[in-house]
Parts: structure tokens; C-alpha cells; sequence
């Protein structure tokens, strides 16, 4: 299924999940409950599982390894998946030598013949790290019941029905929470020390901004993670969202992020691949404005020295050790498969010499919050969709459809997401962020 047929249905389908969710209460209807119709809320009957690393008894040498990538090591999305393999191949006893990479895969009947390739070539275990490889990956599976494959941000795989065929992803909703403290003490910090002018503020609320890259559940899910993270702070704040319509485009995440803070927004986050959001940042504090940048998958010091607070980033090396030592013994991966703080899956990266004063010492007590299950990211009394409290709402799966249509998702005060598939799901908008069009201001 490819990403702009995704994007279409998201448009067609966000304002109903939005109005459905927001307005009803459900909770005493007929097969409402959460998850199973007897109310269990079962992580493995749900389908996600954060699992370890098993006991290795095969032999590491006799493995076969492909994987197909929608970029290459000079992209930060691409390059954190494979700087997690490789630690993980390390740690495992598994060479280089066993590992054949499908770099600059776009997603396209390309899969389909680099997969081809990679079996010609004997892997028995092949990976890809793109939504938009997921129905080739699917295919292939359907075809050569002999290799397992896994699509690595999807979420068909429980519906495919196929013992070879398997999604992850990481609970990042957490780590773009932490990181949303992080630039919520920045903003705090400003305030207190009257760095703000009128231009910053929207009526009471001060503004922000982000770069997303299509209005995906993966997206808005990790937005609204972000923006909740920074109101945990500072209550008084309001986001502008600006779509590049692409994972990876230099250009336009620049010119997105430059047309949020010549609106008068004071930090900028990001859910899209390249740098282009921090330098624009980094360009504006240059020349004097009040300008931060928090972004994504890997540290942007580098380009943004004095604007970058910090990245919302996975540690993809807990789920490739746990699925190649599967691969070693011979064994299924699982079919949904998702972990976050409590499992080393996610972090955010150093932080930058600007963050406000006491910004660790947070965010160790947010973490620790949230390994602790003190702390709920979709804490359901911390938003309104509406100005209503959201009770009930449908799960989703990433394209908007009502795949989970019988069950609450919603349960015990908090939006339990990425539990019925490892894929986010969450697709409501939530009051106080708004998606602005690119050609306006």
C-alpha cells in the first residue's frame, strides 16, 4: 500500500474518527469493551508484544540476512535502523558478511524485485524499514512460505494471516513525549526571563510549530505525543502542524520550519528525515530570533549548535537483537512486536548547550514516570477533542480504517496506543494543534 494512497484516506477519514471519538461515550454499549468482549486488556491477546532477546542455540554463521531500505546511512531515518542492526549483528555473533543491504529502495515494485534478489541470494529472514514497502513485503511473504519477511512500520500484518509475515515498530510516542518536556522547559524558560514579543503568542497562548511529513496516524500520533510533552509545562500553548507530504525533503522541511517561525513560532519539532527544520532554526537564532529546534532519529547538533535542544530518537537495536536471535534459532518472529522506555527501545538524544537550566534533572523524573507506569502519554484528562473529553474511540489502523470497530481503545484514563498493532494508531485532533496548508501563513 503505498504512502499517498494512505494520505488520501487520512483526509477523507480524520474529521469522522475525530467527531465519532470526541462525542460519544460508549462504555456501556454492547461489545464496547476494551480489547476482548470480556474487558481483558492483555498485551499478548491484543497482538503486541515487547519481547527480549531469547537464548541463542542455533548457529549465528548459518544466517542469511536482507534488508531493504527506503534510504542510506546519509539519511538519519534509515541510518538509525542501520546502526541498529549492525549492533545487533555484533552482539549476536552474526558478520557483515551475512547482512546484504537493498539501499535507496523506493517504495515500488522495486521491493518486489530486490526481495526476489536477496532470496536468490539465500536469506531466509528479510526486513524493510518503510511503510510504503509494506504490500510488496506482504507478497513476497504470500509467495515463498520458506522466508520470513517483516515490514517495519506496518500494520497489516495481523490481518495478512500469514505465520511468515510480521510489523514492529517502538513506542517513540514516549521518547517524542520526553522531548516535548524538554522543549517545554525552553519555552518556560523563555517566559520567566521575558524573551517572548507579541508575535510569539496567539491571544494568552504561546506558539510552536512542526514539521510533519504526511498526516499519518505514525505522524499525528508522534505530534500530539510532542505537544502534550510541552504542555506538561507550559499549559498555555498552541501548535501549528505544516505538511511536507514526503519522509525526506531537505528543502521543503526547511521552508516549512521557516514559515512557522516568521510566523512567531518559538520552537519547532518534526516528524521528517532530513535536517532541514533545524537548520532553519539554527539560520533564525543566527539572526537574532527566538528560535529552537527539537527533531528526530538522530542528533542535529551538528547543524543546529545553538538551536537543537535535543531529537526524539528509537534504539532499534532492541528489536533487531530480538528478532535476529529468533532468526538464528529458526523460530517465527512475532507478528506485532512494540517497546519503549522500559525496554531500551527509545530515547532522546544529548541535549543541547541551550536547554533551560534543570532540563535533565526532568526529564530523568519523566522517564522515570513513564517505566514505572505512573505516567500515561495519552492521559485522556490532559486533552479534549472539541472541548470534550474523549471516553470511547475506534482503533484504527495507520490508513484511518475502523479496523478494531467492536473495542474501546480508550480504558483506565488513557488512550492505549500501539497495543492492538506495534504501528501508532492514534488519529484524533486534539484541541490546541492545528494543521496549517503550506501556501498560507
Amino acid at each position: 500500500m503505498k504512502r499517498i494512497l494512505s494520505m488520501l484516506l487520512v483526509c477523507v477519514l480524520l474529521a469522522s474518527v475525530v467527531l465519532f471519538c470526541a462525542s460519544c461515550d460508549k462504555s456501556g454499549d454492547d461489545g464496547a469493551t476494551f480489547y476482548g468482549d470480556d474487558g481483558t486488556k492483555d498485551l499478548a491477546e491484543a497482538g503486541v508484544q515487547a519481547l527480549t532477546p531469547p537464548a541463542v542455540t542455533g548457529d549465528p554463521s548459518a544466517l542469511k540476512v536482507g534488508v531493504i531500505l527506503i534510504g542510506d546511512e546519509t539519511e538519519g531515518y534509515t541510518k538509525a535502523h542501520m546502526d541498529g542492526i549492525t549492533a545487533a549483528a555484533a552482539a549476536l555473533g552474526i558478520s557483515e558478511s551475512q547482512i546484504i543491504w537493498k539501499k535507496k529502495t523506493p517504495e515500488s515494485e522495486a521491493v518486489t524485485t530486490a526481495g526476489e534478489q536477496l532470496i536468490a541470494d539465500g536469506c531466509t529472514y528479510i526486513f524493510s524499514n518503510s511503510y510504503g514497502h509494506q504490500s510488496y513485503m506482504q507478497e513476497l511473504a504470500g509467495k515463498h512460505k520458506d522466508v520470513h519477511f517483516v515490514a517495519v512500520t506496518g500494520d497489516t500484518a495481523a490481518s495478512a494471516g500469514l505465520d511468515n509475515f510480521s510489523n514492529a515498530f517502538t513506542n517513540v510516542y514516549e521518547s517524542r513525549y520526553v522531548s516535548g518536556v524538554v522543549a517545554g522547559m525552553k519555552l518556560k524558560e523563555l517566559i520567566d526571563g521575558g524573551k517572548l514579543g507579541d508575535s510569539n503568542y496567539d491571544g494568552d497562548n504561546v506558539k510552536i510549530g512542526y514539521v510533519g511529513a504526511h498526516p499519518f496516524a505514525e505522524v499525528i500520533s508522534g505530534y500530539t505525543a510532542f505537544f502534550l510533552g510541552v504542555r506538561s509545562v507550559v499549559n498555555n500553548v498552541v501548535m501549528d502542524v505544516r505538511f511536507t507530504n514526503s519522509w525526506y525533503d531537505y528543502d521543503g522541511e526547511k521552508a516549512a520550519a521557516k514559515a512557522l517561525i516568521d510566523s512567531g513560532c518559538v520552537i519547532i519539532g518534526q516528524h521528517a528525515d532530513s535536517a532541514g527544520a533545524p537548520t532553519a532554526a539554527q539560520e533564525a537564532f543566527s539572526a537574532g530570533k527566538v528560535a529552537y529546534s527539537v527533531g528526530y532519529n538522530v542528533s542535529m547538533l551538528d547543524v543546529a549548535p545553538d538551536a537543537a535542544l535535543t531529537s526524539a530518537t528509537n534504539v532499534w537495536k532492541a528489536y533487531y537483537q530480538y528478532a535476529l536471535a529468533v532468526a538464528i534459532n529458526g523460530g517465527n518472529i512475532t507478528t506485532n512486536w512494540a517497546a519503549g522506555y522500559a525496554e531500551g527501545a527509545v530515547a532522546i538524544t544529548e541535549l543541547g548547550k541551550n536547554c533551560a537550566e534543570g532540563t535533565q534533572a526532568k526529564v530523568d523524573e519523566v522517564v522515570g514516570a513513564i517505566k514505572s507506569g505512573e505516567l500515561h502519554v495519552f492521559d485522556t484528562s490532559k486533552f479534549t477533542v472539541g472541548g470534550k473529553t474523549v471516553t470511547w474511540c475506534y482503533g484504527t489502523d495507520s490508513d484511518g480504517d475502523f479496523i478494531y470497530d467492536k473495542n474501546n481503545v480508550v480504558a483506565d484514563g488513557y488512550y492505549h496506543e500501539s497495543y492492538l498493532q506495534s504501528a501508532p494508531c492514534f488519529l484524533l485532533e486534539i484541541d490546541g494543534i492545528r494543521q496549517i496548508n503550506n501556501d498560507s501563513n
